[in-house]
């Protein structure tokens, strides 16, 4: 949207939002009699080098040089939906994949073809989110090529819940001898009931990125290098909780959380095995809740693999319900 107009305005945000959903207003064209300006809206992900990013309900990250700023505000969160918000598998998958984001990706239509030296299959199978622009044996052929140059396996990711795709997708790649090799549900609830558990939210530290002794407690980034660190944290508005351990010893608790418009989704949860059911899980989803719902989010989400049945009865109890399931189906060497 642009404006025309001559009224004067007055910035009342500064780098400390980062984090918060802001709405600002920048010049665009002083060519002319009257200067335009164009509004955007969204969560400021960061405020650097003179340049603000705002990260927009849909995920886009627009750039806005501070020179350029004439209006800006912090905008109050909205009331907080206590009851599962309404979605779609593709809403769903796509948000999923902008809070794991992979090293490098690639397009093949509408597949993207992601990479990040083999850190979990997400971050290292395709997302098929339209038609490949070519048939399905051209598409898994490039696929394979595309995997085999940076000496990985080809993974597709398949929903069962894309209306009828998922279905058809994964009868042809059987066709073509891919087999599934594991399973995650995507379980979906009301943001705010997490937050209102009772937890003692001041015993969970939160930052912008993962300290030392957080990546200490991660178990699986001791298998990986650089390229974990960068998708753990990339992402629209990324929040990591640490509840300390003993002194010396890593963290009691861990746990990630990305916000993205409406949508908060919480990775990473992992408890210090000798200190689980003791409500540590519960205070990490808990404080960052709270932190995504100050930005505005209301419905929460989360992937869990299909055999984990002690994190699903702890979801079960917060009022997580499947939503739907998909599959990382691998492609023959």
């Amino acid at each position: 949207m642009e404006f025309t107009t001559g009224g004067r305005f007055e910035v009342r945000i500064t780098p400390a939002d980062v984090g918060k959903r802001v709405s600002v207003r920048r010049v665009i064209d002083t060519s002319g009699m009257a200067e335009k300006f164009t509004d955007t809206v969204g969560v400021l992900t960061s405020w650097a080098d003179g340049v603000l990013r705002i990260t927009r309900r849909s995920g886009e990250t627009i750039p806005v040089e501070e020179a350029t700023l004439v209006a800006g505000k912090v905008v109050p969160p909205t009331p907080a939906r206590r009851r599962v918000p309404a979605t779609n598998a593709e809403e769903l998958d796509r948000v999923a994949a902008r809070a794991w984001p992979p090293v490098e990706s690639e397009f093949l239509g509408g597949w993207q073809l992601r990479a990040a030296a083999g850190f979990t299959r997400r971050a290292n199978s395709v997302l098929p989110l339209g038609d490949p622009g070519m048939p399905l044996e051209a598409a898994l052929r490039r696929t394979a090529q595309w995997y085999a140059a940076r000496g990985l396996p080809p993974y597709v990711q398949v929903s069962e819940g894309t209306v009828g795709a998922g279905r058809r997708l994964a009868d042809a790649l059987t066709e073509h001898g891919w087999r599934p090799e594991g399973s995650a549900l995507i379980r979906i609830g009301a943001l705010a009931p997490l937050a209102d558990t009772g937890a003692d939210l001041s015993s969970a530290v939160l930052a912008r990125t993962p300290g030392g002794d957080w990546l200490r407690r991660y178990g699986r980034l001791s298998r990986h290098g650089p390229e974990a660190a960068r998708v753990l944290g990339g992402g629209p508005s990324v929040w990591f909780a640490t509840v300390p351990g003993e002194a010396g010893e890593p963290p009691a608790a861990i746990g990630r959380c990305v916000v993205d418009g409406r949508w908060a989704g919480f990775t990473a949860i992992e408890v210090d095995p000798a200190r689980r059911r003791r409500g540590l899980a519960s205070t990490v989803l808990a404080a960052l809740a709270d932190k995504a719902l100050g930005e505005g989010a209301s419905a929460a989400y989360l992937q869990v693999e299909e055999e984990n049945e002690g994190a699903h009865a702890l979801y079960d109890r917060l009022g997580f319900i499947t939503h739907h399931r998909y599959d990382h189906w691998r492609g023959p060497v």
